[in-house]
């Protein structure tokens, strides 16, 4: 496993002036950027398209993708939107309005539909007709769900007309053909995200880039596979979960963490092979080159929460599948799956036995390590001289604070602590965490972008246990400078994590 190092940072926080960053100019500007630095790898969250609240670990669709990160810039430039389309309200340039860009951006998509039919060549047509018969297994099932999302207003699938709701066949075919082109529209903008993904990944590929993406265990209860295979999941008759995933309390939140998410049935899906799992994966690792699958504990074991409890406290621990879906997984994709394990939060002996036997990465967070420091004992293992080479650390995650932020919340005893453990007088501590999980022995070190610019709690990603400001960061053109990739990539050539030419 080479030594190598990245950045975690989400499409939407590319900067731009159309509301949110999307996979146009910007996102390859961020390529060159890690390139100068010597960065290899691009981390990014769950790219599905967002539902509850914008969070993209409450996606409508575990094969679909977010439209919104779509790049209106790159369909002006193939002539299927005019100048004109691309005159944007006045966005905010430092979040993401998701309430205002999104009814903005997918009115453009719908006249980028009407200058595809206009202007595409032969070429392109059969293109977008190939791409509907390559992904027909989940795209027509997804094409149906969200053309009826939007008619109900968005409002979930339980909400809907009953028969709808109930997937009553007759319903949907009467349905379905009084709405043929809000369905196709559906298909184009898919169609239009996989053709930018394509384009930006060999782009990325072409500099020495490693795209990193995030699978979550759990799907959204209002999403296209609940509705469409509600046996997967442990439903009642109206379709509403009977108990729902999260976690115990934990570092976050003392009352844990109440997800939502329904829970699988995981003795139906392993009646076919586990094949919506199989599909799934074989989906991402299409798109890129490494996947994080987030709570990895929860296949020895996950938190089943009744789904009347306001909190997670009076959950409980249930088996998960453990390695009979790695078997169907391995027989299906190949024995060496390029997977990292989140393994954060209550790990108990059985979560790192099935990783181990899986030879998969974990992860450790430098923040949870420097906290083991407050007696100045440093047992914890994600401390550097505690890890080992199979392993991705981080200076934080999407769900830490940056590590500045985190920094000024400390005591004073922890702070002089960590200073004597990076012997380091503490004045840039976000380099100092990078240098740390540069120099560890991991074989991957990432850290968000936040830590490189140095910038404050104000810049968290997310606040596990909160409801609002969530998933809205962006950055700023002009914060990204020069200094900073020549810096960052001296650091890397120094502790031998510069990527391999690219081939």
């Amino acid at each position: 496993m080479h030594r190598s190092s990245g950045i975690l940072l989400h499409p939407t926080s590319l900067p731009g002036p159309l509301g949110i960053g999307d996979l146009g100019p910007s996102a390859r500007r961020f390529v060159d950027f890690l390139a100068a630095a010597g960065q290899g790898l691009w981390q990014m969250l769950p790219l599905g398209p967002t539902g509850y609240r914008d969070s993209p670990y409450q996606c409508t669709s575990s094969f679909a993708a977010n439209p919104l990160l779509i790049s209106l810039e790159l369909l002006r430039d193939l002539g299927w939107l005019a100048d004109a389309d691309l005159v944007a309200p006045d966005f905010p340039q430092d979040w993401v309005d998701f309430g205002a860009v999104a009814p903005w951006k997918y009115e453009r998509l719908a006249r980028a539909m009407a200058g595809f039919d206009a202007q595409a060549g032969e070429a392109e047509r059969a293109a977008f007709a190939e791409f509907c018969e390559t992904h027909g297994f989940w795209l027509d099932d997804y094409a149906l769900y969200f053309a009826l999302k939007t008619h109900h207003d968005l409002r979930p699938w339980t909400d809907w007309a009953p028969e709808l709701a109930q997937r009553d066949p007759r319903a949907l075919v009467e349905w379905s053909q009084g709405h043929q082109e809000e369905l196709r529209l559906q298909r184009f903008i898919q169609f239009v995200f996989y053709r930018q993904w394509a384009d930006l990944r060999a782009y990325a590929r072409s500099r020495g880039v490693r795209l990193i993406g995030d699978m979550p265990i759990f799907v959204a209860h209002d999403s296209s596979e609940v509705w469409t295979h509600p046996e997967w999941f442990d439903l009642d008759a109206q379709g509403c979960p009977r108990s729902i995933a999260g976690v115990p309390p934990d570092y976050f939140s003392s009352t844990g963490q109440r997800w939502g998410n329904p829970l699988y049935l995981w003795s139906k899906l392993a009646e076919d092979g586990y094949s919506f799992w199989v599909e799934r994966l074989r989906r991402i690792l299409e798109m890129v080159d490494v996947v994080r699958i987030d709570h990895f504990r929860g296949f020895a074991a996950y938190w089943e929460i009744p789904a009347t409890e306001e909190t997670a406290i009076n959950g409980h621990w249930v088996p998960g599948p453990g390695m009979a879906l790695f078997e169907a997984l391995r027989a299906a994709l190949g024995d060496d799956l390029p997977l990292i394990a989140e393994d954060l939060g209550v790990i108990t002996e059985d979560v790192e036995a099935l990783r181990d036997a899986l030879k998969l990465p974990g992860m450790a967070v430098l923040q949870f390590g420097f906290e083991d420091l407050e007696d100045g004992f440093g047992r914890s293992a994600f401390l550097p001289h505690n890890h080992r080479q199979r392993l991705a650390v981080y200076t934080g995650t999407h769900d830490n604070n940056t590590s500045l932020g985190w920094w000024e919340a400390r005591q004073e005893d922890l702070r002089r602590n960590i200073g004597l453990y990076l012997n380091s007088d503490t004045s840039e501590i976000h380099w100092d965490f990078i240098r740390a999980a540069l120099g560890s022995s991991a074989a991957m070190a990432l850290f968000p972008m936040q830590d490189l610019l140095g910038l404050g709690a104000d810049a968290c990603m997310n606040r596990p246990g909160t409801q609002e400001g969530n998933w809205v960061w962006r950055y700023r053109a002009d914060m990204l400078e020069e200094s900073a990739a020549e810096r960052l990539h001296a650091m890397s050539r120094l502790y031998g994590r510069l990527p391999y030419p690219a081939s």
